[in-house]
């Protein structure tokens, strides 16, 4: 009987077909290579379960939340003209949409970092084969990424090398690229990269180098920008002598590329043939000198109006147009540090030290601020001396009263006044104007009793406070708030509150004291214009509605009595010549303290060429919650320091 044939582990049972591996016809080292047949089904097994794996991993890859990091923004800050104030934030950055992007620097971009950026998957085989084999090979890390696919290391993942992140970058790349249109891809690369100098996109690194918004820029600068992709670090040409000519070179190149890819003529190519130079390098605009406290008051004005929280504020991405003026912000601290220099000395006056000045200009048809002084320094002195209630406003709260008077009181007006017995006469005109014309030789001609006029120009103590008794202390509140300063900062209602007992601020006395020049009517002061973010505008910013706060007569009775004390200070202080040049103008009003006011504190606030300025001096010691006397300061022929104010307000009254 035949036996049955012995089955070895390598054959399939009856009715399979065998698995001839090892090779039964072949030996020796013959049986171990496999049949071309063998190589073709392996590799189709092998194709087959990659491309399942593939399919399974795209699906399960979610692109995810953007990192915090490339959500950060800075809030920037502008002046009025429409330039860059400062911009705020732990990242400058300020995310713009392609229609603010020039061409050309699209065309730079993708000349230079991805040529196929128009056409590939979102990712480059070669690139990521070339930085895995780096990795593993412990060698440099490598770049060679598409554009998309560095958007998604800026955008989506950590700045780690890892193959791990690379893997990820892989597909999440491939995902978005089919998800996202290539504008969007590349509008979001261009506002997550990094240009060196603080600079995170296209927007801030346009400013950064060349002070212009990049709507602004032009094919050559776009290629100097565009070679910063590379690496800031080694390409920024203020980074030495090597830096610069690597800069220019890849500058070349980048605009040299664009020719090849078509992307810009040989003619146009011509005629870019000098690097543009960007601007020195400086450190990143800080809060320093005036800018924060300019940023404070538009702070506090913006919680105001559109209710947002500090917090709000903190995240940033935020574009605050202002009122603020470049040149008078400078012309008003050029006039504080040139007093200062001149008229105080520490070294030997101790009198002199701690003294403090604020200051505020306001355009009283509208409530615009134009400029403040907040103090030396907003990163050493944190309190804003513009805005701060806190100060004593002595007699420059006086024409509140007059006014007050003159609004109120029956009979009243800048004729009227206290006979020796304290009855006030309302009869018939007892002074004659003075007559003002050019540097103005002022003669007051007053017969008695006192009138109001003189008592006014003369700072008379006495004589308001029985105004203020004779018409009642709740009219002069009212039309102290009416006039614009704020409730809370008013004194209590005594028999000195008409001295100026009341802690106004000076953006307020200034705004206040519009009134006065402008027919009776004032308007809230303002500092922002209008607001956004992502392109949306904030509410609440509209322009302040005026309001009358006074009839336009007694408006205009308190302005000509206050351009008489105007001449009159001028022409007392000695120093008078920083103001010589504007002289003949007729348009100057002022009120201030004087030597008999015993507050600690001088104030001036004056009006010419269609500002009202507000400028207060105190002494405040670090630590001490009491301001300190004013006796001395400056000098014994100084008035109690009321002089100082003045001549700051003269100086930068003169700027031209």
């Amino acid at each position: 009987m035949a036996r049955r044939p012995i089955r070895t582990p390598r054959q399939k049972r009856p009715g399979g077909r065998r698995v001839d591996y090892p090779r039964r016809d072949r030996r020796s080292w013959r049986r171990w290579v496999p049949s071309w047949r063998q190589v073709l089904s392996a590799s189709l097994l092998g194709a087959g379960a990659l491309a399942g794996l593939f399919t399974a991993v795209y699906a399960s890859v979610d692109i995810p939340d953007a990192n915090a990091e490339a959500r950060r923004q800075g809030t920037v800050y502008y002046w009025a003209d429409g330039s860059q104030l400062v911009s705020v934030g732990t990242v400058n950055r300020q995310n713009v949409t392609l229609a603010d992007i020039p061409d050309s620097m699209e065309n730079a971009v993708v000349a230079a970092e991805n040529e196929t950026f128009y056409s590939d998957s979102g990712v480059s085989l070669t690139g990521i084969g070339r930085a895995a084999l780096s990795m593993v090979e412990g060698g440099e890390t490598q770049g060679g990424s598409t554009i998309t696919q560095q958007y998604v290391k800026n955008t989506y993942l950590s700045q780690e090398q890892s193959a791990k992140r690379k893997l990820k970058e892989f597909f999440i790349s491939l995902k978005l690229s089919h998800k996202r249109s290539k504008q969007d891809i590349l509008q979001g690369y261009l506002n997550t990269s990094w240009f060196g100098r603080g600079a995170y996109g296209i927007q801030a690194a346009s400013v950064t180098y060349y002070g212009v918004p990049a709507k602004k820029l032009d094919p050559s600068r776009t290629a100097m920008l565009a070679s910063l992709l590379k690496g800031a670090e080694q390409y920024d040409p203020a980074g030495g002598k090597a830096n610069h000519e690597r800069a220019v070179e890849r500058w070349k190149w980048i605009l040299d590329r664009q020719v090849e890819t078509g992307m810009m003529t040989k003619a146009e190519r011509a005629r870019y043939t000098k690097f543009p130079e960007p601007r020195k390098a400086v450190k990143p605009t800080s809060l320093g000198g005036q800018t924060g406290y300019l940023v404070d008051i538009a702070n506090k004005y913006i919680k105001q109006r559109s209710g947002l929280t500090a917090k709000d504020l903190a995240r940033g991405g935020y574009r605050v147009h202002t009122t603020f003026e470049k040149d008078r912000v400078r012309q008003l601290e050029r006039a504080v540090r040139s007093v200062r220099k001149r008229d105080l000395d520490t070294a030997k006056r101790p009198e002199d030290k701690y003294v403090e000045v604020g200051a505020a200009s306001v355009r009283p048809e509208d409530g615009a601020v134009v400029a403040v002084y907040g103090g030396a320094d907003a990163t050493t002195r944190f309190a804003n001396n513009a805005d701060t209630a806190g100060v004593p406003v002595g007699s420059a709260f006086k024409p509140f009263v007059l006014a007050a008077a003159l609004q109120n009181g029956d009979g009243i007006t800048l004729d009227s006044g206290y006979d020796s017995t304290g009855r006030l006469i309302t009869g018939s005109p007892r002074a004659v104007a003075p007559s003002r014309s050019g540097a103005a030789r002022v003669t007051v001609q007053v017969l008695p009793p006192t009138t109001l006029r003189e008592a006014t120009i003369r700072s008379a103590n006495l004589t308001f406070v029985q105004l203020g008794k004779h018409i009642g202390l709740q009219k002069v509140k009212k039309l102290a708030v009416a006039a614009g300063l704020h409730e809370e900062s008013l004194a209590r209602l005594d028999k000195s509150f008409p001295l100026g007992t009341s802690t106004p601020s000076a953006v307020r006395m200034a705004d206040a004291y519009g009134a006065f020049n402008n027919g009776g009517m004032r308007a809230d002061p303002y500092s922002v214009t209008g607001m956004t973010r992502d392109g949306e505008a904030v509410e609440g910013f509209g322009k302040p509605e005026p309001r009358r706060a006074m009839d336009a007569a007694v408006a205009d009775d308190v302005k000509s009595t206050l351009g008489i004390a105007a001449w009159t200070s001028l022409m007392r202080d000695r120093k008078f010549d920083a103001f010589a040049g504007a002289g003949a103008r007729d348009d100057i009003t002022a009120g201030a303290t004087d030597e008999d006011d015993r507050m600690k504190s001088a104030w001036f606030i004056g009006h010419t060429n269609g500002l009202t300025t507000a400028v207060t001096m105190f002494r405040n010691k670090p630590g001490t919650p009491q301001l300190l006397g004013m006796q001395g300061v400056g000098g014994n022929d100084s008035e109690r320091g009321n002089v100082l104010p003045l001549r700051i307000w003269a100086s930068y009254a003169a700027a031209k």
